[in-house]
């Protein structure tokens, strides 16, 4: 939903499963234009009674050519906001000198009557990470959603143009194709129409 906010600043609370599209889009930061690729990965999960991640290959692939990452959990799901620390163990892992930007952003600010986690918790673990904290609405707050996104565009600028040309460690991976924005709007299409058989039939 964060993505889907972010590319066409609209919300869709119901649409296809996660299939860790990729999505292209081109934005101006600082009065240079930027091509930015944004990968929707499939859901992370701990494994039972453990701290350790079970993730698909798909993840691995992600953080391997990614210049910058946003780590997402709910405010009302606290399993959520536990699955950051050892996703961020398994980033290092897999970059352990890199300087890569990380933004974590919490969803669902409009559901504080729901809450699990405090803001307090978030601002904590992003200091922890050496991340930027955010507090959004992907339902009610586009714009938030955009700025948080924009200023992770920023630091992914400055950290690519502090690099002078040099590639990280590990990045031996051919980014994947991304397809244009009209695979985008063809699934918001049947997200809306398979939103709106629903609402018909209630």
């Amino acid at each position: 939903a964060l993505v889907v906010r972010f590319l066409t600043k609209r919300f869709i609370g119901d649409y296809e499963a996660n299939t860790g599209a990729l999505y292209s889009r081109k934005f101006t930061i600082d009065g240079e234009q930027i091509s930015l690729q944004v990968q929707d990965t499939p859901f992370v999960s701990l494994e039972d009674d453990t701290d350790s991640i079970c993730c698909q290959e798909q993840i691995n692939r992600s953080i391997y050519w990614a210049d910058g990452f946003v780590f997402v959990y709910s405010i009302t799901d606290y399993e959520s906001f536990r699955v950051l620390r050892p996703l961020h163990q398994h980033l290092r892992r897999i970059h352990p000198n890199a300087n890569i930007p990380l933004l974590l952003m919490a969803n669902k600010g409009d559901l504080l009557r729901a809450r699990q986690v405090s803001s307090k918790e978030g601002l904590q673990l992003a200091s922890e990470l050496g991340g930027t904290y955010c507090e959004v609405s992907a339902r009610e707050n586009c714009e938030g959603v955009h700025e948080a996104f924009q200023q992770l565009c920023q630091e992914l600028s400055r950290s690519i143009g502090s690099a002078n040309g040099e590639k990280r460690r590990g990045l031996h991976l051919v980014r994947p194709k991304s397809p244009n924005m009209q695979d985008l709007k063809r699934r918001l299409k049947q997200a809306l129409t398979s939103k709106g058989k629903s609402a018909t039939t209630l």
